[in-house]
């Protein structure tokens, strides 16, 4: 089992910044990589950002060039530094983290969400 414990979630303004961490714990051997998705009311859960053990990187489109993810592997955490908020960036963000479980067979993980909500 792998536990996701995710802060840093806040009330913020437009052109504002926050930092997210999620902080893994547990089994975490053989984690493939961990990311931030969100999840905006009446939407579906879309991916925000993603890092891999070997530090390779994915964002989405609406959040390249504002939001940067990296990893503490001394603290096992990883971080969303998200930078010129918009308002439609308001969501719950949530940490996953991807376990080889055998063979090829992975599994999701998840936090249990924090709150990102960028005023007007």
């Amino acid at each position: 089992q792998v536990q996701l414990v995710e802060s840093g979630g806040g009330l913020v303004q437009a052109g504002g910044s926050l930092r997210l961490s999620c902080a893994a714990s547990g089994s975490i051997f053989r984690i493939n990589a961990m990311g931030w998705y969100r999840q905006a009311p009446g939407k579906q859960r879309e991916l925000v950002a993603s890092i891999t053990s070997g530090g390779s990187t994915i964002y989405a489109d609406s959040v390249k060039g504002r939001f940067t993810i990296s990893k503490d592997n001394a603290k096992n955490t990883v971080y969303l530094q998200m930078n010129s908020l918009h308002p439609e960036d308001t969501a719950v963000y949530y940490c996953n983290a991807v376990k080889t479980l055998v063979g090829t067979l992975e599994y999701d993980y998840w936090g249990q969400g924090t709150q990102v909500t960028v005023s007007s």
